[in-house]
């Protein structure tokens, strides 16, 4: 891609079309976002900044690319993503019995992220190449075989977590693709009762599928006051945290020794348990504004979809919007106890790099979409 055909590109755009006020939602919950993780963990504050910063430049850089020319690169974005995650399992280093990161010498590097967001824009371009067969049942087969290996790839790192989150989203694509409802009430039908049977065999000694620390996650969760001590000890604090929180918190940074983060109750709280430290913090009032800024975020990333000129801008903007709102429930669930304990980032506020850095390019493309409108006669 030249300079000339990038100038060509933006001279074709209006900027009166650029969507401010999603960059503007996008930028407040990241700096809630960077005060909550410094006052959860201050040594990590600046590498939080440093990707919201990052992220920000690769958010504007990829809000003036044509989508286009992006879904025309879809297979060989498919071919890095499974790369990546073969590399992880063959060179990732390994953190508390899961291999999940690549080293790249000064940072870390999540792929299982970045798959996310390769997968909403393989999809768009796959489901738009066959938006009149995606009924079909070769359409189906191939988009199902397409997506096997990235969720084999990462439930092997272990990640259940991102596979449950990557397989719930390419379920969103097929249904936002198109998929007939006749097809998806026989999916449900057979998913629902295989999902209590799995339930009822994963909770037995021995079972097969799942590892030692996932089955007592799942235990846990069903059985907490028996797993007090142990595997339910960091949501149990996480909800008290919550609860302790009342209306507006117990402030930011403060000193209270029995808060979550000072009295160590919870191991990683600037990460998966983020919510927690909002609760106490901020309280109820700081909770819900959380809740609305991701909800506005996923609301105007739906109306810019519903806007697009084609199906792939529209299932870009979809895609996008159905990540951030899954991995925000998923996330907000874990932390007050209506999932089991699994780890996942809450969009733009947890730390970590790649997370923060993946979602602000998948915003910098919806963007992008943004810019070039449906015209109507």
């Amino acid at each position: 891609m030249n300079f000339n055909f990038i100038k060509n590109t933006i001279r074709r755009y209006h900027f009166k079309d650029f969507k401010f006020f999603l960059v503007i939602l996008v930028l407040i919950t990241s700096t809630l976002g960077v005060l909550v993780v410094g006052s959860a963990r201050q040594s990590v504050q600046g590498k939080q900044i440093l990707g919201v910063i990052l992220g920000i430049i690769l958010m504007l850089i990829l809000s003036l690319i044509d989508y286009h020319w992006i879904l025309s690169t879809y297979w060989f974005l498919y071919i890095v993503n499974i790369v990546l995650l073969v590399a992880v399992l063959l060179f990732g280093i390994e953190v508390n019995g899961a291999t999940r990161w690549l080293d790249l010498g000064f940072t870390t590097f999540q792929p299982s992220d970045l798959t996310k967001i390769i997968t909403i824009l393989f999809f768009a371009k796959f489901l738009a190449d066959r938006e009149h067969e995606i009924n079909t049942k070769r359409t189906i087969i191939e988009a199902i075989a397409l997506i096997v290996p990235s969720l084999v790839l990462i439930y092997k790192e272990p990640n259940l977590s991102n596979t449950i989150c990557l397989a719930a989203l390419f379920c969103l694509l097929m249904y936002l693709g198109g998929l007939s409802y006749r097809f998806i009430g026989t999916v449900l039908a057979i998913i629902i009762p295989v999902t209590v049977i799995f339930l009822s065999i994963v909770v037995q000694p021995n079972q097969p599928f799942l590892k030692d620390y996932q089955q007592k996650r799942i235990l846990a969760w069903l059985e907490p006051e028996e797993y007090a001590t142990d595997e339910a000890y960091q949501q149990i604090n996480s909800v008290m945290a919550i609860g302790s929180g009342q209306l507006t918190g117990k402030g930011l940074n403060n000193n209270t020794t029995t808060s979550v983060k000072n009295g160590n109750f919870i191991s990683e709280p600037q990460t998966d348990f983020i919510f927690a430290i909002i609760g106490e913090e901020l309280g109820f009032v700081g909770c819900c504004g959380v809740i609305i800024l991701l909800l506005l975020i996923v609301i105007n990333c739906v109306i810019i979809g519903m806007k697009a000129k084609d199906t792939g801008g529209r299932l870009i903007c979809s895609g996008v919007a159905a990540l951030i709102g899954i991995q925000s429930f998923i996330n907000i669930a874990v932390a007050t106890q209506i999932f089991p304990n699994t780890g996942i980032s809450l969009p733009f506020i947890s730390y970590g790099l790649t997370s923060v850095v993946c979602f602000y390019m998948g915003i910098g493309i919806v963007l992008n979409v943004g810019l070039q409108p449906k015209k109507y006669q």
